[in-house]
């Protein structure tokens, strides 16, 4: 968590600073990602096209990222483009949204600075279009140093694509370092995952109302909480992100153990006949 003296609660706008008030900033996440879905569906029920609805939902990106930066949220991940979208989107608006990225990292990279965010990536990296790379490292190098949130975008990502790199990866360390395969831990496998410089989320917030993962951080959200909001991401913004997490902040995270009302534990239940039903 980071010091006190580094939160900018007072940049929040008066309706942010009111949920915030209901928070208990020394239990905050750690780490949000957050699916954001319903650029389309936006523009479409304004009759607009849909490129105007990405460049909006990009506008929100920014927004979202100063708020979570204002409370001192250390980690912030958004989907941003698939793996999926890059192999079954129309050329065309593949292509739009790899000149949006562009756009997006150039215009933003100065209140990235003022808002001490730090930006990385992950996944496929290395199969984008040369020119987008060098833009996305031209802003990772300039942000390097920032010390406040860190956003991550998931670009050309997919949940399983991570998995079969990592296997790749610990297939190789296997061969060159003569490991046997019963020596092998979860925490093997995490060293190879894209994300393993972060902690797994703590909170998946998804926009536009639908109930599935979509192949994001399969791994990484094995017991993560889950905020399913109808909102489009278009109109998602910071006072949005709060209330997520307020609604986070009064559940009771288990782990697989027992919580509050779950019952007495039977010290004796070695002793209990079980019958046939």
């Amino acid at each position: 968590m980071y010091p006190t003296g580094t939160l900018r609660i007072h940049e929040l706008t008066s309706e942010e600073r009111a949920v915030y008030a209901t928070l208990k900033p020394e239990c905050l996440p750690q780490h949000v990602a957050i699916i954001m879905d319903g650029n389309g569906r936006w523009a479409g029920h304004r009759s607009l096209k849909r490129f105007l609805g990405h460049q909006q939902g990009a506008k929100c990106v920014q927004l979202v990222t100063e708020t979570a930066s204002r409370i001192g949220l250390p980690w912030l991940t958004l989907y941003a483009f698939s793996l999926e979208n890059n192999l079954r989107r129309p050329r065309a608006e593949v292509n739009f949204l790899m000149r949006l990225l562009r756009s997006y990292l150039e215009s933003n990279l100065q209140r990235m600075m003022d808002n001490n965010v730090r930006i990385r990536y992950i996944g496929r990296i290395r199969e984008l279009p040369p020119e987008v790379q060098d833009k996305m490292q031209w802003a990772a190098e300039a942000t390097a140093r920032n010390t406040g949130t860190t956003l991550t975008l998931a670009l050309n990502y997919g949940g399983r694509s991570e998995l079969v790199d990592a296997f790749r990866g610990l297939a190789a360390e296997m061969q060159r370092k003569h490991l046997s395969p019963d020596r092998l831990t979860e925490e093997d496998i995490h060293r190879h995952l894209y994300t393993a410089h972060m902690p797994d989320p703590d909170l998946l917030i998804r926009t536009s109302g639908e109930m599935r993962l979509s192949n994001y951080l399969l791994w990484q959200i094995a017991y993560t909480e889950i905020f399913v909001t109808e909102r489009l991401w278009p109109d998602f913004r910071g006072i949005h992100l709060l209330e997520a997490i307020a609604d986070f902040q009064r559940r009771e995270r288990r782990y697989g153990g027992l919580g509050e009302g779950s019952g007495e534990v039977d010290e004796e239940t070695e002793r209990v006949k079980i019958g046939a039903s």
